[in-house]
């Protein structure tokens, strides 16, 4: 019997995982409008969250900020609400803040691979490029199978000028997410490199 309940306590835990895997896998691999067809209001905050990166490759820079404050309406011992003022602030230009918040986020949650990665677009919002791959490294360390994690680590390290650790970075993106919209940049910018 005991089984039986830790199982029913379980299973929304490991269902909303699930989902927010799956939601993860619809974003790598552009499908934009699925992703935010599938986060409702009772959505887990990482599809939220993703939902509102969507909305922003969308161009929905309103429905974006609305994803965002859904998160930000969390209680402020939730790493999610911080997540959520940061990708609002970030909309808003107000790179400081942003930046605070994401710290927060971090400092709340230092095993969340989400956070690491807003305070990396965060810092890649202030152009800090070596402190943004640092964030997406730690990011794409705590889950190495978060694609966009190594895309803008692999972007932060070319602009810091680091191509080796670049080259390391789109090479997981590529494997993660080879239907990316993002595929054939990745591919010119390693031939660039490659080619001096």
């Amino acid at each position: 019997m005991r089984t039986l309940v830790f199982a029913l306590v379980l299973m929304p835990v490991v269902a909303s995982a699930q989902d927010a895997a799956e939601v993860r896998r619809l974003f790598e691999a552009g499908r934009f409008q699925q992703v935010v067809e599938t986060a409702g209001d009772a959505a887990a905050p990482a599809v939220i969250y993703t939902a509102a990166q969507s909305h922003q490759k969308l161009g929905a820079t309103g429905e974006a900020r609305a994803a965002y404050e859904q998160l930000a309406t969390r209680g402020e011992d939730d790493p999610w609400h911080f997540i959520g003022l940061s990708g609002q602030q970030v909309l808003d230009e107000q790179t400081g803040p942003a930046l605070e918040s994401a710290r927060r986020a971090v400092a709340l949650a230092p095993q969340l691979a989400d956070a690491h990665y807003q305070l990396g677009l965060a810092q890649a919002k202030r152009e800090d490029w070596t402190a943004a791959a640092a964030a997406f490294d730690r990011a794409a360390e705590l889950n190495p199978a978060l694609a966009y994690a190594h895309y803008y680590g692999g972007l932060m390290h070319y602009r810091a000028g680091r191509p080796d650790r670049m080259a390391i970075h789109f090479e997981q993106f590529l494997k993660l997410a080879p239907e990316a919209p993002e595929r054939p940049e990745v591919l010119q910018i390693m031939k660039t490199v490659r080619g001096r």
